[in-house]
């Protein structure tokens, strides 16, 4: 398959991609931030369990991708799995708000520690049903739509807007929604309109989305472990180098990232209204720094720019642990606000910058079937690895929930006792740094593979 020579994305494209590309997102961030606050407070004050759904849901997305992106390749057709894949996820997420101790006793005719548990289970398997169909149609076809109807001369903007799409929808979804969560009725009704929306995007999706008209049927089921092959991995060994360097990046902000909110409510002190003000300031900032940047990136070269992308990103989040400690609250709120600009800057540029050298290097003739080892460095890795560094982190530190925090009567057993430490930033950044690493022998492939 040969994606079509153009000089440009067109307006077309560009709507459907900012279409799929935000609605995709604001789900992503539904789940990887609300689903985490809504298991935490509506069902049980638990980071283990909060850390295991996290977990399994990385393990759902990179199977269902690597699934889901070769058939894309055997069908050659992303459009139907794109369109019908987001109306049934904005079902499961709708779904998701109904799930709760009192609604799975009467489910199970059980009551308290029973009921709790039950709960925290169901809601486990309902994130990973969500994911799955999720992946599917986010993951895996639209990414690889993307990927058909790019090509490396405007990529790096694509790129950009594509890296800007997650922080726009954390704006909507914390700074946004989260300041009307009680206005709505809570999480039940977000998460059943957010559904809604979903799913109308979905239908619309069956008349907008156009594939490459040179996309062909091509492939078997066979061909899941294309990517894993040796032969392979040497062929394109820039690459894969990219995708380390992702896996790494991802599983940094994986130490940290679950827990931020959850972070801020209890361990911070702020109310919704602060740490939507402090999320949305960063966002809105680092968001229009990187749409301007992402524009001149095309020009430079992607692979030495992540060293400065790297310092950015790490600088903020060691910004973040140390002004943790403010006893002054007003100066916490400006502190924390000004370090978390400097860390979503860092976060956008270096997932732009992947993730347009992550296309850059993709196979024309297997675009779909190695969308599945992009999410297993992406994804899998991350999720896996991040969430059980930053709550072995937390456990440590063994920082005490507040009283105001306590949990409902009966329900004691269920609660973990402690909340997430500062130290979950300082150790990302850790993390992070690893990366350089890794980018001279990218640099090093690129600059080789340009002779």
């Amino acid at each position: 398959m040969q994606t079509i020579k153009k000089e440009s994305f067109g307006k077309q494209n560009w709507c459907i991609l900012l279409l799929f590309g935000l609605m995709g997102q604001i789900a992503w961030t539904v789940e990887n931030m609300f689903f985490n606050v809504f298991v935490f407070e509506e069902i049980a004050q638990n980071l283990d369990m909060i850390t295991l759904m996290v977990q399994l849901s990385g393990v759902m997305a990179t199977v269902a991708t690597l699934i889901a992106g070769t058939l894309s390749d055997k069908i050659g057709n992303r459009r139907r799995m794109i369109a019908y894949g987001y109306i049934i996820w904005g079902v499961t997420v709708a779904l998701f708000g109904q799930i709760s101790p009192e609604s799975m006793g009467a489910i199970f005719h059980t009551s308290g520690e029973n009921a709790v548990f039950i709960a925290l289970v169901v809601a486990i398997v309902g994130d990973c049903v969500m994911t799955l169909f999720g992946s599917s149609a986010n993951d895996a076809a639209f990414n690889a739509w993307v990927t058909d109807n790019t090509k490396e001369e405007f990529r790096g903007k694509v790129e950009g807007v594509l890296a800007t799409l997650p922080l726009i929808s954390m704006l909507i979804v914390v700074g946004g929604l989260g300041m009307i969560l009680d206005l709505i009725g809570g999480y039940s009704n977000l998460f059943l309109g957010l559904g809604v929306v979903i799913s109308g995007c979905g239908i619309a999706g069956l008349f907008l989305v156009k594939d490459n008209p040179m996309l062909e049927k091509k492939g078997s089921f066979a061909d899941i472990i294309y990517g894993f092959k040796p032969s392979v991995i040497k062929e394109h060994k820039p690459l894969y180098l990219v995708l380390i360097v992702t896996a790494i990046y991802g599983i940094a902000c994986q130490v940290f990232m679950p827990y931020i909110i959850i972070f801020m409510k209890t361990f911070l002190g702020f109310d919704v209204v602060e740490y939507s003000i402090v999320f949305g300031g960063a966002i809105i900032a680092g968001a229009a720094l990187n749409i301007w940047f992402g524009r001149i990136t095309d020009r430079m070269d992607k692979a030495k720019l992540l060293y400065i992308a790297t310092i950015i990103f790490s600088v903020g989040l060691i910004g973040m642990w140390a002004f943790s400690y403010l006893g002054n609250h007003v100066a916490l709120l400006i502190v924390f606000g000004l370090f978390g600009f400097v860390m979503i800057t860092g976060y956008i540029l270096v997932l732009a910058l992947s993730g347009a050298l992550t296309r850059d290097y993709t196979p024309d003739e297997a675009v779909g079937k190695m969308q599945g080892i992009r999410m297993i460095f992406s994804v899998l890795l991350p999720m896996v690895i991040g969430p059980m560094i930053g709550n072995g982190v937390n456990a440590l530190r063994n920082v005490s929930l507040p009283a105001s925090s306590a949990p409902l009567e009966g329900l004691d057993a269920m609660t973990t006792k402690y909340m997430p430490a500062p130290e979950i930033f300082l150790v990302g950044a850790i993390i992070a740094l690893l990366m350089f690493a890794v980018i001279p022998f990218l640099v090093k492939e690129r600059e080789k593979s340009k002779r």
